[in-house]
């Protein structure tokens, strides 16, 4: 998923946070681990920031070692036809903070979340920034460039940030020439455009390798592919506002575009259909705690508060009129807290500026889109013969009712649920063992396998100070 959805996060006093009782790690286990049909013995996981193991606004060692692959890996090796070793384009341990992260401390005895930098040294975290510049192609970052990864190529291909549109050189066909040339462009110049991509190139492949040649160069014998996050999420937590001129990946995926870079993904890591695997559909971005901790009623009840008068909320949509008052349909992001909290919002001349905001078309665009996207998976899934992982159903059911581990309920309540990091997007480490759970359940499903889960509650959630 986006990469970019690290700054400004709200206080978690603000929100109600508790600590949640202790818990007990009751090892789960099978009777007999056994691969079937299956060669785990070179497992490669293709992917963006869920699959690199992205967590609380940022990629760090810690949660890289408990990365859904990760877990899988050491699951398939239980069967003995696992992999040797599982690489992962780790961090240096002197760097080990990777691009930094948001963590939780104290603030006038209050739980407030902090986002480590560089000119934030006091928390003593270590950034692992470089000091140098990326270039600057239309999608220049104008971040810092991140520490290398100089090993062999990982096993662990996931890229937080990566779309399908952008994975591929060749996908963008929605028939203005212009946009295309520039969208391919910068799809083959990915290595300098987003700097996780590509701190696991070598120099010579920056801004000359795209992701789907990148992947091709390994032989799995087994893989997972989850793609196509981005293609709806970066959209979404813009508030449905993009700009294309300057980002050509900013707007919702056309659907000829994401078909043909999916189905290039796809034959490069499973060599053309000769290589077993799974792929997971997109999930319904707008249920995730992003969307749903900063509510509407929420915020207008602070506004009442302090002012008797109040009406609600003033936001800034795409409609007509532009500036009119929210209602329960609308979506306010997990940033707008930061923002609400100095009053914007609260009268019809400072109303919430559209980024912050979802409103039911733009929601209705979104889920659309991730609808039509997720049918183009299912459908190259099935030409293929590779299992399907059902994410957008599974999460769809954890934020309805949560799902119990052990005799702990863990849920999409943002921090305190167990289940979903400081960012609002990403998943915590507990998070990322549940989905490896149902990566096992649907391969085992499938294939006919029996490869063991994993107990959820021996992985954190939110570390709370």
């Amino acid at each position: 998923m986006n990469f970019s959805a690290k700054h400004s996060l709200p206080a978690l006093a603000l929100l109600g946070l508790t600590l949640g009782s202790c818990q007990p790690t009751l090892e789960d286990t099978r009777p007999t681990a056994d691969a079937g049909q299956l060669n785990f013995s070179s497992y490669v996981a293709v992917g963006n920031s869920l699959t690199s193991g992205y967590s609380d606004g940022g990629l760090y060692n810690e949660v890289q070692a408990v990365s859904y692959p990760a877990i899988l890996a050491q699951q398939f090796a239980k069967t003995g036809k696992g992999p040797a070793s599982f690489v992962q384009p780790a961090f240096s341990a002197a760097r080990k903070d990777g691009s930094g992260y948001i963590k939780l401390q104290l603030v006038n005895g209050a739980a407030a979340p902090v986002q480590p930098s560089a000119a934030n040294s006091f928390l003593g975290e270590q950034v692992a920034y470089t000091g140098n510049n990326l270039p600057a192609p239309p999608l220049g970052s104008g971040q810092p460039e991140l520490e290398a990864y100089t090993g062999a190529q990982p096993d662990n291909l996931g890229v937080p940030g990566i779309s399908v549109l952008s994975a591929d050189r060749t996908a963008s066909s929605t028939g203005n020439a212009v946009l295309d040339a520039t969208t391919r462009a910068t799809a083959g110049a990915y290595g300098n455009v987003n700097p996780f991509y590509q701190r696991i190139l070598p120099a010579a492949d920056r801004g000359v390798k795209d992701y789907v040649t990148y992947i091709g160069q390994k032989t799995p014998t087994f893989f997972t592919c989850w793609m196509g996050n981005n293609d709806v999420l970066t959209y979404a937590t813009a508030g449905a506002t993009s700009s294309l001129t300057t980002n050509p990946f900013s707007g919702l995926t056309d659907t000829t575009s994401f078909g043909r870079g999916y189905r290039n993904i796809i034959n490069a890591i499973s060599k053309n259909g000769t290589v077993k695997g799974v792929c997971a559909n997109i999930p319904n971005v707008t249920a995730i705690p992003y969307f749903n901790t900063v509510t509407v009623a929420a915020v207008a009840a602070a506004f009442k508060a302090q002012n008797a008068a109040s009406p609600g909320v003033f936001i800034t949509t795409s409609g007509t009129p532009s500036v009119r008052l929210a209602t329960s349909a609308d979506l306010l992001t997990l940033t707008a807290q930061a923002v609400v909290a100095t009053g914007v919002g609260s009268s019809p001349t400072n109303p919430l500026p559209s980024q912050y905001v979802l409103d039911a078309s733009e929601i209705t665009a979104i889920t659309t889109r991730t609808t039509q996207l997720n049918n183009i998976i299912a459908k190259t899934a099935r030409q293929n013969k590779l299992a399907l992982a059902d994410m957008n159903t599974f999460f769809n059911n954890i934020a309805a009712q949560g799902v119990v581990t052990n005799a702990v309920n863990n849920t999409a309540t943002f921090a305190s649920g167990n289940l979903f990091s400081l960012d609002g997007v990403h998943p915590t480490p507990r998070g990322y063992a549940v989905v490896a759970n149902e990566f096992i359940r649907v391969i085992n499903a499938y294939y006919g396998s029996q490869v063991p889960s994993v107990a959820p509650n021996n992985y954190r959630g939110v570390l709370f100070p």
